[in-house]
């Protein structure tokens, strides 16, 4: 069995693969220009999911199985693995730590007026009179109640925070106070003083979010998007503020990226921009080979309940 990885992960964890799995052929590859040759007759290839093409599939005619190492799949030709009948996995879980503890930060940081305090700083100025507040006792609204959106409210709740949670099918989710399908958010977004997404890419969530949405929240709201970019149209975004419909914007992902030299959202005060990093962290390779792992062994067993297995006719 022939494995190829357009990632190039630490030796280490190289290592440890290939020694819990001696009868397998690993190929570690940095990037697809290097992998491409040998992924035309890997049974299975590892990736991010953002370099394999139709073409790329037809050409690999061995190939059985895709392991993407990210939980976003939108730049995935999943139609032409549909057609193939390749499985597709990904490494949906393995964010949840470092983008709940971001969101809870960037949450921190807003009521604790972190960049006023830096300025102050900078300017050497001893000023008491910085209107501090709370998260406790303040709401959130959690776009995507999944793996990533449950730690966040898991969180929220060690902060006693009051907890709304949206989800496709309405099921209770732990530590979410109310919840609510993805077709009734107007009905919560008026409660939220922040409301946070966690949203993938799929044709039912992109340009889901409208400016009637945020006309409904209170204009002391905060926004933060943790998912994709295709959620809310920028220009949008930039009205919203403009007009003052909310208070300040966090945001991780954009409808191109990286964010242009230039835009507009680099130099609003209302808008806190970070390079799409909020699910980067040292754990993050170590954690999705674990998955690997435990769905390799899986796959060499004919056994089928394979870890976050894709259904391809949706795309999540």
């Amino acid at each position: 069995m022939k494995v190829v990885s357009s990632i190039l992960p630490a030796e280490s964890i190289q290592e440890m693969i290939r020694a819990k799995f001696p009868n397998v052929q690993f190929e570690f590859y940095k990037g697809m220009k290097h992998a491409q040759t040998s992924l035309q007759d890997a049974e299975i290839f590892i990736t991010y999911g953002e370099d394999l093409t139709e073409e790329d599939i037809a050409k690999a005619q061995n190939l059985k199985w895709i392991m993407v190492m990210s939980a976003g799949l939108d730049k995935m030709p999943l139609t032409a693995c549909r057609k193939k009948g390749i499985i597709v996995t990904n490494a949906r879980g393995v964010h949840k730590i470092p983008m709940a503890e971001y969101t809870l930060g960037m949450m921190l940081q807003y009521v604790k007026q972190a960049r006023v305090l830096w300025r102050n700083e900078q300017e050497e100025k001893w000023e008491r009179r910085v209107p501090m507040e709370e998260l406790c006792g303040k709401t959130i609204l959690i776009l995507g109640v999944g793996a990533i959106g449950g730690e966040i409210a898991r969180l929220a709740k060690a902060f006693r925070m009051n907890t709304i949670g949206v989800n496709r099918t309405g099921t209770p989710v732990e530590f979410v106070d109310e919840l609510c399908k993805l077709d009734d958010i107007s009905t919560v977004v008026g409660k939220a003083d922040f409301v946070v997404s966690v949203l993938p890419s799929t044709p039912e969530t992109t340009q889901l979010l409208t400016y009637e949405h945020f006309k409904l929240m209170k204009d002391t709201s905060v926004f933060i998007n943790i998912g994709r970019g295709d959620l809310v149209a920028e220009d949008i975004l930039f009205d919203v503020m403009k007009n003052k419909e909310i208070a300040h914007l966090f945001l991780d992902v954009f409808a191109v990226e990286p964010l242009p030299e230039g835009h507009p959202f680099w130099q609003m005060d209302q808008v806190t921009v970070t390079p799409h990093l909020s699910s980067l962290t040292k754990n993050y390779l170590p954690r999705s080979f674990e998955i690997f792992e435990q769905n390799l062994h899986t796959y060499n067993n004919k056994g089928k309940n394979m870890i976050n297995q894709i259904d391809l006719t949706r795309g999540y």
